[in-house]
């Protein structure tokens, strides 16, 4: 997520009411979580477990929970709390802002797009040309959305990540202040859900075609040309290459990287990354033919134990 200028190290500070590591002119763009980090970037670490991964990614800033060594050309913010203190953040510098009317005034809108009755369209909302939104669709602010899309009813584009810090007290949500972002000739079927990044962006890439009922998590990458059929649950942070084929009922691992060309069967549950121009099947995932064979063979073993 990008600030709307650059803000010094000082600054941040005072918004957080912390100690900082570094000099207080020292430049910060915006915020993002470890995997998609940039130069300019504070990123937030609570767990000794990564702390290393964090200080030496490409984030700038560390918003850390224990003062350390701080690497060269880097800054540290100390904080008790990072996780409640990437949450203030992400309100201060991208506050929620309730929409007065169905469709925002700061909402831009192609020439030729049809906006069907009872659609919600949010605050700075960017649609292209010849698209069609169909009825009760809920596109939530600062979605982008390409020319010659469709979007069938009761679809919901831009709802929050699935993220949460267990507490003694019950759960804590970290904030979503990414977008969704939806690319051309992108359709999308009825009663969808697509959620927005934590800081950055959940997309889906031109030519995809998504059947109904289909959920995608935070911050996924859908590739181009893409088939996925109804009742997939695709989960956070996944990479879908191009010209993927998903049947229906698969379910996906977080943070997983499906190659390019794949086609998983139905109802396979996707648990790990897999590479591209392969067909898989079952759970835990196989090549389908290995996964047929196996079947196949336990099923002669127990027939010839006369339990089947």
């Amino acid at each position: 997520m990008d600030f709307n200028r650059t803000h010094t190290l000082k600054e941040v500070s005072q918004v957080l009411q912390c100690q900082f590591i570094g000099d207080e002119n020292f430049p910060i763009k915006g915020m993002n979580e470890i995997h998609v980090v940039r130069e300019g970037d504070i990123v937030f670490v609570d767990h000794p477990k990564y702390y290393d991964k964090a200080l030496n990614s490409a984030a700038t800033v560390v918003l850390i929970n224990k003062l350390v060594d701080c690497p060269e050309g880097k800054a540290l913010l100390i904080s008790d709390d990072p996780f409640r203190d990437f949450n203030k953040l992400t309100i201060h510098f991208n506050p929620f802002i309730a929409s007065k009317n169905s469709i925002a005034d700061s909402a831009i809108i192609g020439e030729n797009t049809i906006i069907q009755p009872n659609v919600f369209i949010g605050n700075n909302v960017k649609i292209g040309k010849n698209c069609v939104i169909h009825p009760n669709v809920s596109i939530y602010d600062n979605s982008v959305i390409g020319n010659n899309v469709t979007i069938h009813a009761n679809s919901v584009l831009g709802a929050d990540a699935f993220y949460y810090k267990k507490r003694p007290s019950g759960f804590d949500k970290l904030i979503s202040g990414g977008r969704v972002v939806i690319e051309d000739f992108v359709d999308i079927g009825a009663s969808c859900t697509i959620d927005k990044g934590v800081t950055g962006d959940t997309t889906i890439k031109e030519g995809t075609k998504i059947d109904n009922q289909v959920h995608v998590g935070h911050d996924t990458i859908i590739g181009k040309k893409c088939l996925i059929a109804s009742q997939t649950g695709i989960a956070g942070c996944v990479i879908i290459e191009d010209e993927v084929t998903i049947w229906g009922q698969v379910g996906t691992n977080s943070g997983i990287t499906i190659g390019k060309g794949a086609i998983i069967l139905g109802q396979t549950g996707v648990t790990k990354s897999i590479a591209g121009g392969k067909t898989y099947f079952g759970t835990p995932i196989a090549e389908s033919r290995e996964k047929l064979k196996e079947m196949a063979a336990v099923k002669m073993l127990l027939k010839d134990r006369k339990i089947l």
